[in-house]
């Protein structure tokens, strides 16, 4: 197969790819985001805690988990066929992914904000900050660097997935490797698709990590005096006239 063959397949396919996980990553942090905090408010010691609730959510979140991604596309066919009207294509491949991807992506970020400084949380908390305020003025803020590593790595689980989806019709840079490359032993074919995906995986996970430590350089991670000023406490005229009086 020639150069000028192979790059409309490789085109296409890599557009396909891109599509595919792009859509199934912003479900993924859409719905994984609340769920990995609601697994921390919950559990014991939380602002919310409720052990009944924070066990159900971990025992889902741990079989979705569990299930190979091969058998997940396979047993979410029903479902996938009720939303797309298919089981193939790049369109029907985005559920699978998205539901695959929405557990892997809680337990990163479960795991991000279980780091944040548990002295924020009392600050905002003892300045009369609710449930909501916390999450939004402080788990957040102070986790996004570790939230953006979370989602790079999540990124890169899903090109992985998205080439295995390419084994039963989702098309995309899998789809090629596997009908050219193995079944009509393309070669060449197949060691560019590897390339693009190595090529495409490092620039992603380049940008991740520069992202993240910009974050984390501007003040991620960089103690409770930035956040606490997001929630000033009313000047006290009466202390200053005292102080200026002594």
């Amino acid at each position: 197969m020639t150069w000028s063959e192979m790059q409309p397949l490789l085109s296409q396919a890599s557009w396909d790819t891109l599509y595919m996980v792009g859509w199934a990553a912003l479900i993924a942090v859409v719905g994984g985001l609340p769920l990995g905090i609601l697994l921390v408010l919950t559990d014991r010691g939380g602002l919310l805690q409720n052990v009944v609730a924070n066990k159900v959510i971990g025992q889902v979140v741990n079989v979705a988990r569990s299930l190979p991604f091969i058998i997940l596309m396979v047993a979410l066919m029903g479902f996938t066929r009720s939303l797309t009207g298919t089981t193939i294509g790049r369109e029907a491949a985005i559920v699978p992914l998205a539901v695959g991807a929405i557990p892997f992506f809680a337990r990163l970020v479960e795991t991000a904000v279980r780091e944040v400084d548990g002295g924020l949380v009392e600050a905002v908390q003892s300045m009369g900050g609710n449930t909501w305020t916390v999450v939004r003025k402080v788990l957040v803020p102070e986790s996004l660097p570790s939230l953006i590593s979370s989602t790079t790595t999540t990124i890169v689980a899903l090109i992985g997935y998205s080439a295995m989806a390419g084994t039963v019709g989702a098309g995309g840079l899998g789809d090629i490797a596997i009908r050219y490359g193995y079944q009509r032993f393309e070669t060449q074919l197949m060691w560019i698709t590897v390339a693009i995906l190595a090529v495409v995986i490092s620039l992603i996970q380049f940008a991740g990590d520069y992202a993240a430590r910009a974050l984390h350089g501007r003040g991620g991670h960089s103690g409770p005096a930035p956040r606490l000023r997001l929630l000033r406490a009313e000047p006290e005229p009466a202390r200053a006239d005292v102080s200026k009086a002594a």
